[in-house]
């Protein structure tokens, strides 16, 4: 494992990063990271904008846009990968990136922390379900053995390349085993070497509290707020101040923009245009903006006037 933490930011020709920014030193801070969902390059694109400090790639956002189905582990590892990559070379601002369990043992992790980090992630979240998971706000979840949720932790912190690339372990004991049972493995998890603990699904603001005070010493903490879930939702100051260091609304974005296209579509089968929605929507010109598309066709130019055609006699 490279420790390149004081290393100088080496950056292409183009002047972006060949490495995405570290989060190492900022959830260090006391004062929490508030990560918002995404699932492409454009909205992932429209979250760095609106001046988040971290976005949050979402397994289950994935599978709701993506799939069009449920989140219960129908998601490979390479669609995460391929959707990571787009998303990391359209925005510069760190990714965090849900890779459920590691997608198999200890060896399938280490593989997914290999992929997930050359392709761009600046932490990589490994979860304790059994597989195939489930989202951790549906019901009748299961786990693995703690000791082996342990050696895929070590897997994985083994197998970056970076230490700047951090571990986030997961669990949902909470819901399986209980409380204690869901402490005692965060607390193992730490000592395996994860840079930061979430434990899913409390359902209290106590709980919330009850986690932080105890595992707070550990690690920093993160929380997971689902819009209708088990968990209440709290705001990022709230969150704060009972001890968290992240928190991400992972699926908030698809489903606002469900709700959005449910009313859309509806306005059109009904009216037959789209004139009564045209006050909630971008039109031609603003969409091609916000994707770049007058400076990219500018860039383009630049190569065309640079060109010089060889001469008859060069050939």
């Amino acid at each position: 494992m490279t420790n390149d933490s004081h290393a100088p930011s080496a950056r292409a020709r183009d002047g972006r990063p060949l490495r995405p920014a570290s989060l190492k030193p900022r959830i260090a801070q006391s004062h929490i990271i508030v990560a918002p969902g995404v699932y492409d390059a454009l909205t992932a694109s429209l979250a760095a904008a609106a001046g988040f400090e971290a976005l949050y790639l979402s397994g289950a956002a994935i599978a709701y846009t993506k799939l069009g189905q449920p989140d219960i582990g129908l998601v490979s590892m390479t669609e995460v990968a391929d959707t990571l990559a787009h998303i990391c070379e359209r925005v510069e601002t760190p990714v965090i990136v849900d890779a459920d369990t590691g997608y198999g043992n200890a060896l399938n992790v280490q593989r997914t922390v290999r992929l997930f980090e050359r392709a761009g992630a600046a932490a990589i979240q490994i979860e304790d379900q059994t597989f195939p998971k489930r989202c951790g706000h549906l019901a009748d979840k299961g786990v693995v053995p703690m000791l082996e949720m342990v050696g895929k932790i070590r897997a994985a912190v083994d197998a970056r390349r970076s230490d700047e690339t951090l571990v986030i372990a997961r669990t949902d004991a909470l819901a399986v085993e209980g409380f204690e049972a869901a402490v005692e493995r965060a607390e193992s998890y730490a000592e395996a070497g994860a840079d930061i603990l979430f434990v899913e699904a409390p359902r209290t603001r106590e709980q919330l509290s009850v986690v932080a005070q105890a595992l707070g010493p550990y690690a920093p903490l993160m929380a997971n707020m689902v819009e209708g879930g088990q968990t209440p939702i709290l705001s990022g100051p709230d969150l704060q101040a009972i001890g968290f260091r992240l928190v991400i609304f992972p699926g908030a974005i698809v489903r606002a923009l469900a709700f959005t296209a449910q009313d859309f579509y509806g306005v059109l089968r009904r009216d037959g245009t789209t004139d009564g929605f045209r006050n909630r929507m971008f039109d031609f010109q603003a969409i091609n903006e916000i994707v770049g598309t007058p400076a990219m066709l500018e860039r383009g130019k630049g190569y065309e006037e640079d060109y010089q055609a060889p001469s008859k006699a060069a050939r």
